[in-house]
């Protein structure tokens, strides 16, 4: 009997040991945990710019941040703009899922304690409309886009670190009078100064994408990006080129493109 007791009290007491070690370690989280609200602001800065960019305009998609007709290197130029990479874009229907990591670079023109803006995962979700623009956050993955070991913070920095040299390949301009070829991409690319002589350009291929649309894949110093060439009278509102999300990275073929340039916004002006 005294043994059973001493048995018991030693489980208690271990019990009571462990619950306050959990106590503690809890506690000693809650304080020590990095202050999101940094990161949070630049995730709804981008969620902002998100619905204005979907607001219809008369002539076309958009008319926020960038303009013109919508793509996924909207997408991509919103997210780089607030300190982030994108990760990956999902489409079923009319409706999207886009997921980012932002913290990758703090916000432009503030000094930011680096404990105080922690790398974060957010996933957008949109259709028609700024109203149907939801912002949610999720746990960023573990591995790195290819799904090997490693930091996928440190692969998207990199990303970010060997983007073309130019001052911003995200500008809004037109690929009308430039043949639809592998040849006609590259000379568009030079003429535009979206790569410069210190830029590596490889694994350049090319597809049709519907009417008076060349989707591109090629890499631009190791790093995969997609271009859209469009001759149609609305190309001046388009970003052509753009960064391919994280998960596409490892691929980056003319198919992607052809998925990637499709035009994510809408004009109801011009559906009824």
């Amino acid at each position: 009997m005294r043994k059973a007791v001493q048995g018991l009290l030693v489980t208690a007491t271990a019990l009571v040991a462990a619950a306050a070690g959990v106590g503690g370690t809890l506690l000693h989280q809650r304080i020590t945990a990095p202050d999101t609200s940094a990161v949070d602001a630049q995730a709804a800065a981008l969620a902002q710019d998100l619905r204005q960019d979907l607001t219809a305009g008369f002539h076309s998609a958009g008319g926020g941040t960038y303009g013109g007709q919508f793509t996924e290197g909207t997408l991509v130029a919103q997210t780089e703009e607030h300190g982030g990479a994108l990760l990956s874009v999902r489409s079923a229907g009319l409706s999207h899922t886009a997921e980012v990591m932002l913290g990758l670079v703090p916000p432009t023109g503030t000094t930011v304690d680096a404990d105080a803006y922690p790398v974060r995962c957010y996933r957008l979700t949109f259709a028609r409309g700024p109203h149907s623009v939801q912002r949610t956050t999720f746990t960023c993955p573990a591995t790195q886009a290819d799904g090997h070991p490693g930091s996928l913070a440190a692969q998207m920095g990199g990303l970010l670190a060997r983007q073309p040299a130019t001052a911003s390949a995200y500008r809004k301009m037109s690929a009308a009078g430039y043949d639809h070829t592998a040849d006609g991409a590259t000379r568009f690319l030079t003429d535009k100064g979206l790569v410069s002589a210190k830029d590596t350009v490889t694994d350049l291929s090319g597809r049709e994408a519907g009417t008076g649309v060349y989707a591109v894949a090629l890499r631009v110093n190791g790093v995969c990006h997609y271009l859209r060439m469009d001759s149609g009278s609305s190309a001046a509102g388009l970003i052509p080129l753009w960064a391919a999300p994280a998960d596409e990275q490892r691929t980056c073929r003319a198919q992607q493109a052809v998925t990637a340039s499709a035009l994510y916004g809408s004009d109801p002006a011009k559906e009824g």
